[in-house]
């Protein structure tokens, strides 16, 4: 949803990337995957993430929340809105890639050898 938005932000629609029901299917979508989050967090044995994924996913989330908040928000000059959007992106995917790898580096573990 956030990247949809983005994308409408980026194409020059922000009235229709900020609209009421566009903003809290957002907001729904990203409250539902912090709470699948924290539960994991609450619910598997410490042994399943000890060695820090989950929590590297979830000191991310921030970031990720602040840049795309910038990218639809605050950011006036194209550039920079682009810059916060990309951000925001590759930050997602970079947690995704945590979330699949189960490992604090993601994907890139396998280029830095760990």
């Amino acid at each position: 949803m956030f990247f949809l938005r983005g994308v409408l932000v980026q194409a020059g629609h922000s009235a229709r990337a900020l609209s009421v029901p566009l903003r809290y299917a957002s907001y729904s979508i990203d409250s539902a995957l912090l709470i699948a989050a924290l539960l994991l967090l609450t619910m598997l044995p410490a042994a399943a993430y000890a060695n820090g994924w989950l929590l590297a996913k979830l000191l991310l989330l921030p970031i990720y929340v602040a840049l795309g908040w910038m990218a639809l928000h605050k950011a006036q000059v194209p550039r920079t809105r682009f810059c916060f959007f990309a951000g925001a992106v590759l930050t997602y995917v970079f947690m995704l890639s945590i979330a699949r790898a189960h490992h604090p580096l993601g994907l890139l573990r396998w280029w830095i050898g760990n």
